[in-house]
């Protein structure tokens, strides 16, 4: 599993609810590569003071946690982490500060899944508008840019988690902005 970052949407289904009432790792058997980054920066233990204060309340404590103490998590650092030669996740800071997106090559083919790095199709052409869930506006705006001009320069589709409807957008730089190229939809 991986979780481009941690927010209650994007790792919630980490685990379940027992009947016990405890929180357990949703699927025993699978790794869950969350970044280091984020997984210290949400860690009550750390006492880090966040932007988004209790929209974030024990989404750490039941849906990172257990799978932490269950000993399923593979936490990553540095400028990449190599899932195998197809598969890739790189950081994109910004949104939290251990936000990253995941990049897939299958021979000429690109794309890259971008998590919560977008939010809404405006933020193709207008990139640096920044949704209230960033904790850090001005990484989000840089990793924003960065991420979309290499989706632009390698001809990738890009995949945000929250667009309305089906598909992925191929984009291409227009100025100091973006534009979509077309829309690929799912077959």
């Amino acid at each position: 599993m991986i979780c481009t970052h941690v927010h209650g949407d994007h790792v919630g289904w980490n685990t379940r609810l027992t009947d016990d009432g405890e929180w357990r790792p949703t699927f025993p058997n699978a790794q869950y590569v969350i970044s280091r980054a984020d997984f210290d920066y949400w860690n009550p233990a750390n006492g880090h003071q966040t932007r988004s204060g209790p929209r974030m309340a024990n989404v750490f404590e039941d849906s990172v946690a257990p799978v932490h103490q269950a000993g399923q998590t593979v936490l990553w650092e540095g400028d990449h982490y190599d899932i195998d030669a197809q598969l890739r996740i790189e950081p994109a800071p910004g949104h939290t500060p251990g936000s990253s997106v995941v990049w897939l090559r299958s021979d000429t083919d690109r794309a890259v899944f971008a998590g919560d790095l977008l939010h809404s199709p405006l933020q193709i052409v207008e990139p640096d508008d920044c949704p209230s869930f960033d904790e850090d506006e001005p990484r989000a705006r840089d990793s924003r840019r960065r991420v979309m001009g290499e989706a632009a320069d390698r001809g990738a589709l890009l995949f945000p988690a929250h667009f309305p409807g089906p598909g992925a957008a191929e984009v291409r730089c227009v100025g100091d902005r973006f534009a979509v190229k077309g829309w690929a939809a799912w077959r």
